[in-house]
């Protein structure tokens, strides 16, 4: 089958970069859950998705607009300057608390697109990057697949509550056996939903600059925290990013969008801005997109109320999945934002392996029909964790999944 292809194509066919369990999510689109007309359907808790929201998205999205010529011309390929200076408003007022020059913005089509063509620009095949695990699963496709470079994982452990310690990033550092380009960290965690202090950012921070390696902060979830901390933006961390600290942001999340694929890079480092420039031919995003989302975010007051009405819905669906998991005595790790945290499944497996886990993430998807995230691929250091993803479904999907997952676990007792 693959005889026609390059080494390359090949590779791709045998190796696919997306992960087997989103392979199971898309194959089972055909049997959703429904309240009424299928209640034993497929319930999925894997994906990183926000659909508690839609009602108040909708208004906004089908609403009558004025669209001018210049959607459908030629614009600048990492964003009309239009739109960026609306975005550099929005994020310096939302995130940054001061003013941000559009000039410092790079718009492609979603942030996966943002990750790789920024360490394109500053990483070379082979190159390694540290990346503190539990850790999000895409980012092994979206910098090793064609950026050929290496993911240097930086090991927590559930023992220290899967705190990341300065002694952690330097043994990968020095252990790497590969030029160390730059450091990818995430705040709110993604899968942990744990929301960074300005001390920990400080650090994390210091450690890195001590390196004179980049510094990427992937910032998705910063206004979709439900708990009682607090969001810090590593960009108010010094008076300007310098060089070699740059922001990922993006509309997929904060703003439940993820099919408008639009993602945000800033930074101060002109370089970049021009490197990126020369590949964004090939992941630009749409002018109608553009302009979509330009209009969402001049209006403030409804920007403003979404975001504390998301909120408020993120945290309720929290609680009632939580205290689902709590009655059926399935242990997790509490979250403070996103749309996951960590199951721990660790006393249910007849061994503490990953055959194991893979054994009961493939029973759970077969048996009771839900699909979570494998702590395989979010790179867990020890087995028996998963990520449940709360968001993507209703809540009463949600609790129906946990409630069936239960029932799983009951019948190896």
């Amino acid at each position: 089958m693959t005889s026609s292809l390059s080494d390359r194509g090949r590779r791709l066919v045998v190796d696919a970069p997306m992960a087997e369990y989103i392979h199971a999510h898309f194959e089972r689109l055909d049997d959703l859950w429904d309240p009424i007309g299928n209640p034993g359907g497929y319930i999925g808790l894997c994906v990183a998705e926000n659909k508690l929201v839609w009602d108040l998205l909708e208004p906004k999205l089908t609403a009558p607009r004025q669209v001018p010529p210049s959607a459908v011309e030629y614009d600048e390929m990492i964003g009309g300057h239009s739109f960026r200076s609306r975005l550099a408003e929005f994020l310096g007022r939302r995130l940054y608390g001061r003013d941000i020059d559009p000039e410092h913005l790079a718009v492609l089509g979603g942030a996966g697109s943002v990750l790789e063509l920024l360490f394109y620009a500053i990483a070379d095949p082979g190159d390694g990057v540290l990346v503190p695990t539990p850790s999000y699963a895409g980012f092994w496709a979206d910098l090793e697949t064609r950026n050929e470079l290496t993911i240097v994982p930086v090991h927590t452990s559930p023992a220290d509550d899967f705190r990341l310690r300065m002694d952690q990033l330097e043994v990968a550092y020095r252990s790497a056996g590969r030029p160390v380009r730059a450091l990818l960290y995430t705040t709110p965690s993604n899968p942990l939903g744990r929301v960074s202090s300005r001390p920990e950012l400080e650090e994390v921070l210091g450690w890195a600059e001590g390196k004179d390696m980049h510094v990427v902060f992937d910032e998705l979830f910063a206004m979709s925290v439900h708990g009682d901390a607090s969001f810090v933006s590593a960009g108010t961390l010094r008076p300007t990013l310098g060089e070699r600290m740059h922001l990922v942001w993006a509309v997929s999340k904060d703003l439940a969008a993820s099919g408008l694929r639009c993602g945000v890079l800033v930074t101060e480092n002109e370089a970049v801005i021009r490197a990126v420039d020369g590949l964004a031919y090939w992941a630009c995003v749409s002018g109608d997109t553009q302009r979509l989302v330009e209009e969402m975010l001049a209006d403030t007051d409804w920007v403003d109320a979404f975001v504390g009405e998301n909120r408020r819905r993120l945290g309720n669906s929290y609680a009632q999945v939580t205290a689902a998991l709590d009655a059926a005595g399935i242990p997790y790790l509490p979250a403070q934002a996103g749309f996951f945290f960590l199951v721990d499944f660790r006393p249910f497996l007849p061994q503490v392996n990953w055959a194991a886990e893979d054994a009961l993430w493939r029973r759970i998807l077969e048996e009771a029909k839900v699909n979570l995230t494998p702590g395989s691929s979010c790179r867990i250091e020890e087995p028996g964790f998963m990520r449940l993803c709360f968001a993507g479904v209703p809540h009463e999907a949600a609790v129906a999944g946990v409630r069936r997952i239960e029932r799983v676990l009951a019948s190896d007792a």
